[in-house]
C-alpha cells in the first residue's frame, strides 16, 4: 500500500539577489503568479511566501524589494549588511525561512531555471522526499565555454570523490528538517552543492531545460566561477593533497631511475656535458614545488579562516509579514536584527 501523501506544505521560495534591479520586477511577477496558482490548486498553503535576499547590492534592488514587501503579503525581504557572496546569501535565506516553512525552494533571480519545475518539486516533497534536486537536462542556452567548463568541473569533482549531482546548481527543494541538517555544517567556507548530499534523507531529481537570462548580466563571470570551483574542491576533498604526495613519490622514483642511468653512463666513460637538462630539471622541480606550496597554502588558508569562527553574515534589515495583515505600516514592520546561522 503506498504511503499517504504529506499535506500541502507552507512553501518558501528563497531568491538571493545581487544588483538585480533590471530583472527583479520580472522575477517577482513570475514567482508571485506561480505561487498564486499553486495556492489556488491547493498544492501549497495560502501563507506560503517569497523571500528575497539582498546580498549588499549597489543598485536599487533593496528599494524594489521593500516596495514589493509593502504591496504584496506574500513577499518578505532580507538585507545583508554587506556583500557576502551567493553561498552565504543563500544560507542566510534558508536560515531565515526554515522556522516559517515546511519546504524551501532556492532559485536564482535571473529565472534561467524553469520555475514550473517547482510544482513537480512540491509533488515530490508530498510523496515523501526531503531533498529534490533541479537537474538541467540541457545547457544549450549557455556558451560553449561555460557549458564545457561546467561539465568538466562536475566530472573533476566526481573523480576526486565529491558527492555532487551532475548538472545541478542551487535550484532545489529542501524540507524543513533537511535545511536544519544543512545548517549544522558550520564551516565558513561552505559549498552548498557538496554539503546537501551529505545531509542524507530521501532525495530525487526533477529535470528541466535551462532558459536564457531575460535581462541584466550574469553575476558569475569567469573569475567567480573559478573561485567557486576552488571553494568546492578545497572544502569538500583532500584529494589534491594526496595527488601532491603521489606526484612527489613519482618524481622520487623517476629521480632514482635517472641516477642509476647517470651512474651507469659515468662508469662506462660516456659522460656528456648537459647543463640544459640540468636547467630544465631545476625549472621543472621549481614549478612542481611552487604549485604544491600553492595548493597546500590554500588548505592552510581555509584552516586559518575556520579557526577565527567569524559569522558568515550579518542581517541589516528583515521585512516580514505575519498571517493576519500585510505591510500596512512598513516603517513598523522593518526592523534591524543581527543574525548568525545557528550551530
Amino acid at each position: 500500500m503506498p504511503a499517504p501523501l504529506r499535506p500541502a506544505p507552507r512553501l518558501a521560495i528563497v531568491v538571493p539577489c545581487y544588483n538585480e534591479e533590471e530583472v527583479f520586477a520580472y522575477c517577482q511577477q513570475e514567482l508571485g503568479a506561480l505561487l498564486y496558482t499553486m495556492v489556488q490548486d491547493q498544492m501549497v498553503q495560502p501563507d506560503s511566501f517569497l523571500l528575497f535576499i539582498d546580498d549588499g547590492s549597489r543598485d536599487t534592488t533593496w528599494t524594489q524589494i521593500k516596495t514589493a514587501c509593502a504591496e504584496e503579503i506574500c513577499v518578505q525581504g532580507l538585507k545583508l549588511s554587506r556583500n557576502e557572496g551567493h553561498q552565504s546569501a543563500l544560507l542566510a535565506g534558508l536560515a531565515t525561512a526554515a522556522p516559517q516553512a515546511d519546504a524551501i525552494v532556492s532559485i536564482d533571480a535571473d529565472l534561467q531555471d524553469d520555475i514550473h519545475a517547482i510544482r513537480r518539486m512540491v509533488e515530490a516533497y508530498r510523496a515523501g522526499y526531503d531533498v529534490v534536486y533541479g537537474v538541467r537536462e540541457s545547457r544549450q542556452s549557455d556558451t560553449w565555454f561555460k557549458r564545457t567548463s561546467a561539465e568538466g568541473f562536475y566530472r573533476l569533482m566526481a573523480a576526486m570523490g565529491v558527492r555532487q549531482v551532475f548538472n545541478h546548481a542551487d535550484f532545489r527543494l529542501l524540507s524543513q528538517r533537511a535545511v536544519e541538517g544543512l545548517l549544522r555544517y558550520t564551516e565558513r567556507n561552505a559549498y552548498i552543492r557538496g554539503l546537501v548530499p551529505l545531509v542524507g534523507f530521501p532525495s530525487t531529481e526533477v529535470r528541466y531545460a535551462r532558459g536564457v537570462r531575460t535581462a541584466g548580466e550574469s553575476k558569475y563571470p569567469l573569475h567567480k566561477m573559478l573561485a567557486l570551483g576552488m571553494e568546492g574542491i578545497t572544502s569538500m576533498t583532500v584529494t589534491p593533497l594526496r595527488l601532491i604526495a603521489a606526484g612527489g613519490l613519482f618524481i622520487c622514483l623517476l629521480s632514482l631511475t635517472a641516477t642509476y642511468y647517470v651512474l651507469v653512463r659515468k662508469f662506462n666513460g660516456n659522460t656528456v656535458a648537459g647543463w640544459p637538462s640540468i636547467i630544465l630539471s631545476i625549472f621543472f622541480m621549481g614549478g612542481v614545488q611552487m604549485l604544491s606550496l600553492g595548493i597546500i597554502g590554500e588548505y592552510i588558508g581555509k584552516i586559518y579562516l575556520e579557526t577565527k569562527q567569524r559569522p558568515r553574515f550579518h542581517v541589516e534589515s528583515f521585512i516580514s509579514q505575519d498571517e493576519k495583515a500585510a505591510l500596512l505600516t512598513p516603517a513598523h514592520s522593518e526592523h534591524q536584527i543581527e543574525h548568525d546561522i545557528p550551530a
